[in-house]
C-alpha cells in the first residue's frame, strides 16, 4: 500500500547545504556568519518538512525559504537591550532604567571602554590602587564624610554594611520604617540575607526613642533607621530624629546606619521641589555612616554609594563580600563625571538630565506639545482624536511620593465605536512596535504621551509620520 504520510518526490524542502550555499543567503552569511545561518536553515527546513507532514500548504521555493531564515535571524539578532522614549510622566522610571546620564558620564564611558585605565593602578607611585580612589575625594567633598566606598546598588550597600557590622547579631529598626523597595525587595529580607536579625521597634505609626532604649543588649550589632522616600504615613504619628538616636548609638558604643534610599547630594529647595534629605545632612546628624543609590536623584548610573566613618569604612572595603559587590570602570567612570558636575551648582539644572526634566518649565513643554499635535493628528485621522492635555509627572523610583509636577501631554483617544480597551491597546502597540520604541500610559480612557521627558521634539516628530496603526 502507498504510503500517504510522505510527502511526493517533487514536494521536497531543498537541502540544508544547497541553501547555504544559495545566491539568496550570501547576504545572510556576510552579515550573521555561515554557523549562524546553517543553524537557522535547519530550523526553518524542518518546521516546512513538519508543515508538509500536516498537509499544511507550503511554500518551498528557495526564495520563501531564504526569506524565512532572514526573519528568524532577525528576531535573535536583535539587541534585547533596546533604547526607548520614556514618555510616561515618571521621571525616574525603574522598568525603563531611572535617570537618564548626562553627555559628560556617556563620554567617559565610552573613553575607559575602549581600552584599558588605570582602574586599580596608581599612576603616580607606579603600584597597585584601589578603584575607589577615583571617587572618593568627590564624595567627601559634596558629602563631607571622612571616607566612601560604592558597589553596585543601594540594596548591595545596605547589605554590605548589615553583613559586615552586624553578623550574627541584631538590628533594631522601627516598624513604621521596614520598606519594600520595589520588585518585591524588602527590609527584612535583606537583614535576613545580610546574616544579622531584625529586631522590630515601635509600631508602625509611632515609634520613641524609650522603644529602641528597650531593644538595645549584648546582641546588639547596630541601629538603622530607613528613609521610607517611597510612602507616608499621616496622621497620629511620632518617629525618633537622627540625631536623638545618634546620640544613643554612641552612648552605647553601637554604630548608627541610615539608608536614605534616593539619596540627592543638594537641596532641591534650590529649585523649586520639595526638600529630600541629603546625605551631609544625615552625617552631620550624627550618622556613622549612610547609603544611598546613584541612579535616583542624584541622576547616575547604578550604583549604590556608602559615605561616613573611615575606621567603618574600611572594615566594609576587608570585607570579602566587597569584591563580589564592586563596581566596573564603566560605572566609575560614569559616576565620577556626574559627580563632577555637581562642582558647578549654578549650572546643574542645566547638565543633568533628571534635574532638567524634574524643573522643566511648563510653558516650555506646551510648546513642544502644540508643535507635535498636528502631524499625530494627521497620522490617527478617523481613527482617534489627538489634543493637548494637562496631566501630571511624577519624580518616581521612590523619591518624594507625595509630589507631582504640573505638566502637558498629548492625549491619544479613539474614535466612535473604536473607543474601547481594545481599540487603547491597540494604540499603545503601535507606538511600543516603532524602531524607537515609545512608552506612554493610559489614563481617563485615552492613550498620553507626558512630555516632561522628551529631550528632542524633533525625533518625536520624525516617529508621528512612521506610525501604522493596526486596523
Amino acid at each position: 500500500m502507498a504510503d500517504y504520510t510522505k510527502p511526493a518526490p517533487n514536494s521536497r524542502p531543498p537541502s540544508v547545504d544547497r541553501i547555504v550555499r544559495s545566491g539568496g543567503a550570501a547576504a545572510l552569511v556576510d552579515v550573521h556568519g555561515r554557523s549562524e545561518v546553517t543553524r537557522a536553515a535547519r530550523l526553518v527546513l524542518s518546521d516546512l518538512r513538519q508543515k508538509l507532514l500536516n498537509g499544511e500548504a507550503t511554500d518551498l521555493a528557495e526564495e520563501a525559504v531564504v526569506g524565512a531564515m532572514s526573519q528568524l535571524l532577525a528576531r535573535v539578532s536583535d539587541h534585547p537591550l533596546r533604547r526607548v522614549l520614556n514618555l510616561t510622566g515618571t521621571v525616574l522610571h525603574t522598568n525603563l532604567g531611572r535617570a537618564t546620564l548626562p553627555k559628560e558620564a556617556i563620554d567617559a564611558v565610552v573613553d575607559v571602554a575602549r581600552g584599558a585605565s588605570n582602574l586599580e593602578y596608581d599612576i603616580a607611585a607606579g603600584s597597585r590602587g584601589d578603584r575607589d580612589q577615583h571617587l572618593e575625594a568627590a564624595l567627601q567633598r559634596l558629602v563631607g564624610c571622612e571616607a566612601a566606598t560604592v558597589v553596585n546598588n543601594n540594596a548591595a550597600a545596605v547589605m554590605l554594611v548589615l553583613n559586615t557590622l552586624a553578623l550574627g547579631r541584631q538590628v533594631p529598626v522601627s516598624r513604621g520604617e521596614l520598606v519594600e523597595i520595589g520588585g518585591s525587595f524588602r527590609i527584612p529580607e535583606i537583614m535576613s540575607g545580610s546574616g544579622c536579625t531584625l529586631r522590630e521597634v515601635g509600631t508602625t505609626n509611632r515609634t520613641h526613642l524609650k522603644d529602641f532604649e528597650r531593644a538595645l543588649g549584648p546582641d546588639t550589632g547596630l541601629v538603622m533607621k530607613v528613609h521610607t522616600s517611597n510612602y507616608v504615613i499621616e496622621g497620629f504619628t511620632a518617629s525618633v530624629t537622627e540625631k536623638e538616636l545618634a546620640a544613643l548609638c554612641q552612648s552605647n558604643g553601637l554604630p548608627f546606619v541610615v539608608d536614605l534610599g534616593a539619596g540627592s547630594l543638594v537641596d532641591l529647595r534650590r529649585y523649586g521641589l520639595p526638600h529630600e534629605p541629603t546625605p551631609a545632612e544625615t552625617l552631620r546628624a550624627g550618622a556613622d555612616l549612610v547609603t544611598f543609590s546613584g541612579d535616583k536623584l542624584l541622576g547616575g548610573p547604578q550604583a549604590g554609594i556608602i559615605a561616613g566613618r573611615k575606621s567603618l569604612i574600611d572594615r566594609l572595603k576587608a570585607n570579602p563580600m566587597k569584591r563580589a559587590l564592586r563596581c566596573d570602570k564603566m560605572t566609575i567612570a560614569a559616576l565620577g563625571a556626574v559627580l563632577r558636575l555637581y562642582a558647578d551648582p549654578d549650572r546643574l539644572a542645566e547638565r543633568l538630565p533628571t534635574l532638567r526634566a524634574l524643573t522643566r518649565p511648563i510653558d516650555e513643554i506646551r510648546a513642544l506639545a502644540d508643535r507635535l499635535v498636528e502631524p499625530f493628528s494627521r497620522s490617527f485621522t478617523g481613527r482617534a482624536s489627538v489634543t493637548v492635555v494637562e496631566c501630571t509627572s511624577v519624580i518616581g523610583s521612590g523619591a518624594l511620593p507625595r509630589k507631582t509636577i504640573p505638566s502637558v501631554g498629548i492625549a491619544f483617544c479613539p474614535l466612535g465605536e473604536r473607543s474601547s480597551g481594545t481599540a487603547l491597546s491597540r494604540i499603545c502597540r503601535s507606538f511600543a512596535g516603532l524602531p524607537t520604541p515609545v512608552i506612554g500610559r493610559i489614563h481617563d480612557g485615552a492613550f498620553v504621551l507626558d512630555l516632561r521627558c522628551l529631550e528632542h521634539a524633533d525625533e518625536l516628530e520624525r516617529i508621528a509620520g512612521q506610525l501604522r496603526i493596526e486596523p
